[in-house]
């Protein structure tokens, strides 16, 4: 039986077997712990490990350098080397790759590069289970039900290069998603938390949120379609500026393809997108939304390329103090541009200044607001604008002069974040949030509550 290497062991010999060029290897050990609940009762639990090999291979020809990729999973010292040659085999049958760059050098390497991989387990969950089980009885006590999961993962990626870079991130993520229903299933409401390890998540106080949610559903108001001044919670504000983000590559901006391109040519950089002391940012340093201060990239696509691969990442503004700061590059795409390089980060933190919660935010309402929990199935209508539509879900709520009084039907909005950040009226206290819809691809988030004057809630919908 062939013997399974430690991860630094096959990188190197990865790299001793190149034929080729250039080659980068990524090598990710990967572990998950997750818990399951139903009906006020754990229902499934599990730990999984795995690892992952990518190998980047890079030919120089007369037209240039091509790049061929290959990644394989539970790969074996023995299947190393046909992995390698297929990885080289791809890039001599390849073009010349658009994105090509000479491989990053001269980074200092990871003093932890050669140590075990980190892996989580079933005690990430030490302290919260037993929490966790306390809120089941009280929500049975209170006549509620608790569905949900709680998901650990922690990804070790040990990234080296031909070019002598030998660089290792740990990246935990752990997100719990809970909803409490009524015991006939006509109420529903909804919370989400975005952890590192579990110590900052307290049940209690979740269930305490969702049963004074279900306690305002008690009232039913139908409303009709229009726009309506509204609270977005941070979830809601993190769903549309990742997507924000996700649109803001400097190549389609200067080829006069997003809202972030100027009418008549160029992009929008300098330009007020904000009335309100808005700062959208990203920091791989980031207390709490810590991620990789290098790039790590499996794939060339819009946003990355495989030849920045090691790239070390800075904090970057991409909106300061309301004005569009950078838009996202590649070294490839700053090239065409003649902008910054400045390469997508897994983290984004709005700050607005604010200093009230969302429950101070109601409090301080005067007339009719909406008070929204979450948005999900949010899909591109225009991408000259920026334009989004989506449905609100688990739970809106009336608020009448500062009191929530009573829960409303669902809406599909039809909004711009664009158009959104140069109409908040208010920005709250920045908080760390879990996207509801992009949860499974971007959870490092931190965001304000946004007050919005005329939210457009275009039709009523039936979603829950």
């Amino acid at each position: 039986m062939s013997r399974v290497s430690k991860p630094y062991e096959t990188v190197e010999r990865a790299l001793e077997l190149s034929t080729t060029d250039g080659l980068v290897v990524i090598a990710d050990e990967h572990s998950s712990a997750n818990l399951r609940w139903a009906g006020n009762a754990l229902t499934t639990n599990g730990v999984t490990r795995g690892r992952t090999l990518t190998v980047i291979a890079t030919v120089d020809g007369a037209k240039g350098t091509a790049s061929g990729v290959v990644s394989r999973s539970a790969v074996t010292a023995d299947d190393l080397e046909p992995l390698v040659r297929a990885a080289e085999a791809a890039a001599r049958g390849a073009g010349p790759a658009e994105d090509a760059q000479p491989l990053v050098s001269g980074v200092p390497s990871s003093p932890d590069f050669t140590d075990a991989p980190a892996e989580t387990g079933s005690e990430v969950f030490a302290d919260f289970a037993p929490a966790l089980g306390d809120a089941f009885s009280r929500a049975r006590a209170g006549g509620r039900e608790l569905y949900g999961f709680a998901n650990h993962e922690l990804n070790s990626t040990y990234l080296g290069t031909s070019t002598g870079l030998r660089l290792r991130h740990d990246q935990p993520t752990g997100t719990l998603e809970l909803n409490a229903k009524s015991p006939d299933r006509t109420r529903s409401a909804w919370a989400g938390r975005s952890t590192r390890d579990f110590k900052d998540v307290d049940p209690a106080a979740l269930d305490a949120e969702l049963a004074q949610r279900l306690r305002w559903a008690e009232r039913r108001i139908e409303l009709p379609a229009g726009r309506y001044e509204t609270l977005l919670p941070p979830t809601a504000v993190a769903d549309l500026l990742i997507y924000q983000l996700w649109s803001s590559t400097a190549r389609d901006a200067v080829e006069g393809r997003t809202v972030f391109s100027k009418p008549g040519g160029g992009t929008r950089l300098g330009e007020t997108l904000a009335p309100l002391p808005l700062t959208l940012r990203s920091d791989p340093h980031a207390p709490g939304l810590e991620s990789s201060p290098f790039v790590i990239a499996h794939s060339s696509g819009d946003s990355g390329s495989v030849f920045d691969n090691g790239l070390p990442l800075a904090p970057t503004d991409w909106v300061r103090e309301g004005k569009l700061e950078r838009l996202t590059t590649t070294r490839h795409t700053a090239g065409l541009t003649g902008l910054p390089v400045s390469p997508a980060i897994d983290n984004l933190v709005l700050d607005g200044g604010g200093e009230r919660s969302l429950e101070e935010m109601v409090a301080a309402t005067t007339g009719r607001a909406l008070l929204l929990t979450c948005l999900w199935y949010i899909r591109e209508v225009d991408p000259a604008t920026l334009l989004l539509t989506g449905l609100t879900r688990d739970g809106v709520y009336l608020v009448e002069d500062g009191e929530v009084v009573g829960e409303v039907n669902n809406f599909r909005f039809n909004e711009s974040p664009v158009d959104l950040l140069s109409r908040a009226s208010e920005a709250g206290r920045t908080e760390k949030t879990l996207p509801r819809e992009w949860g499974d691809w971007f959870t490092r988030a931190a965001m304000p509550a946004l007050r919005i004057p005329d939210f457009n809630m275009s039709s009523v919908s039936q979603g829950v």
